[in-house]
């Protein structure tokens, strides 16, 4: 791992390195005399420090900037080629891969890695082989990697790592491990929170101060920016609307209570609700492979989507007039500048969202919802380990959004 003032402890001098450095993440460039401004520290001070940033590689000079009359200034913003971060996504059975640089933006990207993780310490170092892996194939140096972000399901502490869903013997995280394997900071996330910040910085949300992200996949999660900053909740375990007691249906959902939310909007509700009618003999495109014994699986019911098949329509367009009943009433509450809808069921594109739409009308306060757009995510399947990668930098630098 590079040794640079970023793994020293932290020192003025440190923390007004990595307030610049972010001050650049957000806005982007800088002459000498803003960052003086916004720093409240001395011109030759941060000349200084500029300096050494340049020295150290993280940041350049990218020459006068144009002005109407008087002496033009230098401008500095932070160099792409500083080092790399790693997103990496963890799914049922696969993984994905992204690399951003020191900027943010994303070099590379590579999905349905085949993986399957367990909570055992020889399937955690997988993943760290994975990574190595990767950059060996796509010509990227490790010895540049900056951090590491994880993206896994599930109510994830990322303070503290805790998973309910991957928990290891003997007191072992996930990220300690990766960290002793890897020898660079790790960041575990949930992946709901990881696609937003993704969209945040960006995607469809690129920089909306106060905006949901509803990840609807195999169950129902979501992220939050508000004023500008992810929201975690007192113990980092914010965004379970999946379970949120909405429904009065009587379907037992998987955490073992009645009603929630999940149960009526998600990839699993899509996959019993097509299951049932085809049981009761009802028509479709997957008749013969249901009669055959055959397993139904998500993917199949989107691929029979995408082949305009009735019965799939007609529950997408179930599962999208409960999802938005829920945003609707998501909306009363928060108030938002926007709804990003992501995750696998996106892809059932206009087919989900109009009837999203259509019951966000019907249940939303007016007043507040026409101040609300919906739109789909941006980054769709990249959303995720471009959060993670982006968030492992944030935790790195400190930005505080």
């Amino acid at each position: 791992m590079r040794n640079t003032f970023l793994d020293k402890r932290e020192s003025k001098n440190s923390i007004l390195k990595k307030y610049i450095l972010s001050l650049c993440i957000e806005q982007g460039e800088y002459s000498i005399s803003e960052l003086s401004k916004n720093l409240n520290t001395s011109v030759p001070t941060v000349t200084k420090l500029i300096q050494e940033l340049i020295d150290e590689g993280f940041m350049i000079d990218l020459g006068k900037q144009g002005t109407s009359g008087g002496r033009r200034p230098s401008i500095f913003g932070l160099n792409p080629g500083a080092g790399y971060f790693i997103g990496v996504d963890i799914r049922h059975s696969h993984a994905s891969i992204a690399v951003a640089d020191f900027k943010g933006d994303i070099i590379s990207f590579t999905d349905n890695i085949p993986f399957v993780l367990e909570s055992k310490e020889e399937s955690i170092k997988r993943i760290s082989v994975a990574v190595r892996t990767y950059f060996d194939e796509h010509g990227l140096d490790f010895q540049k990697a900056l951090g590491l972000g994880v993206s896994i399901t599930g109510r994830i502490n990322p303070e503290t790592g805790e998973s309910n869903t991957y928990q290891l013997p003997g007191g072992m995280t996930i990220g300690g491990i990766l960290e002793e394997s890897l020898d660079i900071p790790v960041l575990i996330e949930n992946d709901s929170r990881a696609m937003t910040y993704g969209e945040f910085l960006a995607g469809a949300a690129k920089k909306d101060k106060n905006f949901l992200f509803v990840n609807i996949s195999w169950g129902l999660g979501m992220g939050m920016i508000l004023d500008g900053r992810l929201f975690y909740g007192k113990s980092g375990f914010s965004g379970e609307i999946g379970h949120f007691p909405l429904l009065d249906n009587d379907v037992i959902c998987r955490c073992g209570k009645v009603g929630c939310f999940e149960t009526g909007a998600s990839g699993s509700a899509l996959n019993r609700m097509v299951l049932n009618e085809l049981k009761n003999g009802r028509s479709s495109s997957l008749s013969s492979k249901f009669h055959r014994g055959e397993k139904i699986t998500i993917n199949d019911i989107y691929e029979a989507v995408k082949e305009e098949d009735v019965l799939a329509i007609e529950k997408v367009q179930e599962v999208g007039t409960v999802l938005g009943r829920g945003i609707a009433g998501l909306i009363n509450v928060f108030n938002p500048d926007l709804v990003v809808i992501g995750g696998k069921m996106a892809v059932a594109g206009d087919y989900l969202m109009l009837p999203v739409r259509s019951s966000v009308k019907k249940y939303a306060q007016n007043f507040v919802a026409k101040d609300t757009y919906i739109r789909f995510s941006k980054l769709g399947t990249e959303a995720a380990p471009v959060g993670a990668a982006l968030l492992s930098r944030s935790r790195l630098l400190k930005v505080d959004f």
